[in-house]
């Protein structure tokens, strides 16, 4: 059912993430914009593409004007991989998924007990090879469960064995006797380090990383048992090597985040916010809404997580505070209205409600969100 127009409303700001497995943020918004104009032609539309910290936040990033740069690193298998990060002045962004997460790994492959993040950590020593002052790094989305103990050692620190040799990452920390983080890249010590996350979990316990995201990236209970040990292990020995802060790191929210490499963040210093509040600030959200009268926002599944940090809840609150509309597109809905309300969202908008096969909305989400789009400009805009 239509809801009243916003009469006048000609400046609209599309603020979407991506729809996993379907639409980059990017083409959520050209498919958004061309059915806007579909109703009504002179619309005035702003793109700008969100992400709240996981996988296609350097997308975000280069869409709102930031330089793509890209470097070899590992993998999380250790097999050499193309990462890309994102430099705009003296800030750069970095997303810890463009080199350990799901998304590197072979097609049914999962490797929760081995996988590592070294190659996170050689992205962010190129951020400081390019000699930025402040680094967004984006967590979400990793194949990982090492603490982050594989990034660390690609900026510097060593984690030993009783036999003097590198532990293995992920469950092999349940091996380690010594870390040294005195070799750590001296350059961490001047750089803004901001650990951007939508999940603030602990560590460890029955909220932590390994329990609650383990089987995410194919643990068994009985991985998740030993990872989960593996990493209270970790935490352990590095009270030793930097303190009690190391423990106080370890139950800190965020620090479970991507597999624990947020705990690994925070030993380095980061300071932990919410992922789409910091994207928000540095793609320059608050001018964008300043210039709009309609926000349309969105993802592909509006359900119970959204509300918990996910990119369309923040933008519908930041624009709520400003006293704008705010509407959502989706592919799936399974939020009720009042729910949408308390949000900040006054509608929401599924591809479902035009094409109730999950299956060809997945496969035809371009042209279905522009149908969309059209009566969302029907409803609103005229």
């Amino acid at each position: 059912m239509a809801q009243a127009a916003v009469h006048g409303t000609r400046r609209v700001l599309v603020a979407a993430d991506k729809f996993k497995g379907s639409l980059t943020a990017v083409q959520v918004a050209e498919r958004v914009t061309a059915g806007l104009r579909r109703a009504v032609p002179d619309v005035e539309v702003e793109a700008l593409p969100v992400a709240d910290g996981g996988d296609g936040t350097v997308d975000a990033a280069v869409a709102a004007g930031f330089e793509r740069r890209e470097v070899r690193v590992a993998g999380p298998l250790g097999d050499e991989v193309t990462a890309a990060f994102a430099v705009r002045g003296d800030t750069a962004v970095v997303e810890m998924a463009e080199a350990s997460g799901l998304q590197r790994l072979p097609a049914g492959v999962f490797a929760p007990l081995t996988a590592s993040t070294y190659g996170s950590g050689e992205v962010l020593r190129a951020a400081l090879d390019a000699g930025v002052r402040t680094i967004v790094f984006g967590v979400g989305g990793s194949a990982t469960t090492d603490g982050g103990a594989g990034m660390l050692s690609a900026l510097g620190a060593r984690f030993l064995t009783a036999d003097g040799e590198p532990v293995a990452p992920g469950g092999g920390l349940a091996g380690l006797a010594r870390a040294d983080l005195s070799g750590l890249d001296p350059r961490l010590s001047s750089v803004d380090l901001v650990l951007a996350s939508d999940v603030d979990n602990p560590l460890t316990g029955p909220t932590g990383a390994p329990a609650v995201y383990g089987p995410q990236k194919g643990a068994s209970p009985d991985d998740v048992a030993a990872l989960d040990a593996a990493l209270a292990h970790f935490a352990k020995v590095l009270e030793t090597a930097v303190g009690p802060e190391a423990a106080e790191y370890a139950a800190a929210p965020g620090a479970g985040a991507a597999g624990g490499i947020g705990y690994g963040a925070l030993l380095l210093g980061a300071r932990f916010r919410p992922g789409i509040e910091v994207m928000l600030d540095v793609l320059g959200f608050a001018p964008a809404l300043d210039r709009a009268e309609l926000v349309i926002t969105g993802e592909g599944s509006l359900d119970e997580q959204t509300l918990h940090g996910k990119a369309p809840a923040g933008v519908a609150a930041a624009a709520r505070a400003a006293g704008k509309e705010v509407v959502a597109v989706c592919g799936r809905l399974a939020l009720p209205p009042e729910v949408l309300g308390r949000a900040g969202i006054r509608r929401a908008y599924p591809l479902t409600e035009l094409e109730p096969d999950v299956a060809k909305c997945i496969a035809d989400a371009g042209p279905i969100l522009e149908r969309v789009a059209e009566r969302i400009g029907g409803d609103f805009l005229t």
